[in-house]
C-alpha cells in the first residue's frame, strides 16, 4: 500500500503542476478578453481538485511513511535530522498552505468578484503564489531526501 501511494503521489505531482501552470497561463492570457467562461472555471477547478487530491494522498502517507516518525520526543531528537523535519513538518505545512491559498483564490474568483478582469487577476495571483509555495516544498531529488523525479 505504501509504495503504491508513494508512486501515485510522486507521479500525480506532475499532473497537478501542469494543470496549475495551465490555469496560470490561461488567467494571464484571458485577463484582457473580457470573459470568464466555463473553460476558465473548469481549468481552475481541475487544478484545485488535483492539488486537493495530492493533499489527501499526502495525508495518508504522512501516517504510514517511514520518513515521518512519531516516536516519543520526536520534536527534539528527530527534528535535528533534515529528512524527518522536512517530511514531518515542513512539507506538509507548506503543501496545506499552498492548497489554502489556491482555494481562497478560486473562491474569490467564483463567488466574490464581479469583473472578469478581477476574477482572472485573483486566479493569477493566488495560483502563482500557490505554485511558488509548492515548488519550494517539493522534495526534489537534489535536496538529498532519497526521492526521484517520479
Amino acid at each position: 500500500m505504501y509504495n503504491g501511494l508513494l508512486h501515485a503521489h510522486s507521479g500525480l505531482r506532475w499532473v497537478a503542476l501542469i494543470l496549475l501552470l495551465a490555469a496560470i497561463f490561461n488567467a494571464a492570457k484571458s485577463m484582457q478578453s473580457g470573459n470568464y467562461t466555463d473553460k476558465d472555471k473548469k481549468i481552475n477547478l481541475f487544478a484545485m481538485i488535483f492539488i486537493h487530491t495530492q493533499i489527501l494522498i499526502g495525508l495518508v502517507l504522512y501516517f504510514v511513511s517511514p520518513k515521518v516518525q512519531f516516536v516519543e520526543g520526536w520534536m527534539s531528537s528527530d527534528m535535528a535530522n533534515g529528512m524527518y523535519r522536512f517530511f514531518g513538518l515542513e512539507h506538509i505545512i507548506g503543501m496545506i498552505l499552498a492548497a489554502v491559498v489556491l482555494t481562497i483564490g478560486r473562491s474569490k474568483a467564483e463567488k466574490k468578484l464581479k469583473g472578469t478582469r478581477d476574477k482572472h487577476r485573483a486566479i493569477l495571483i493566488h495560483y502563482v503564489l500557490a505554485l511558488l509555495i509548492i515548488i519550494l516544498f517539493i522534495p526534489w531529488p537534489f535536496r538529498g531526501f532519497g526521492n526521484g523525479w517520479f
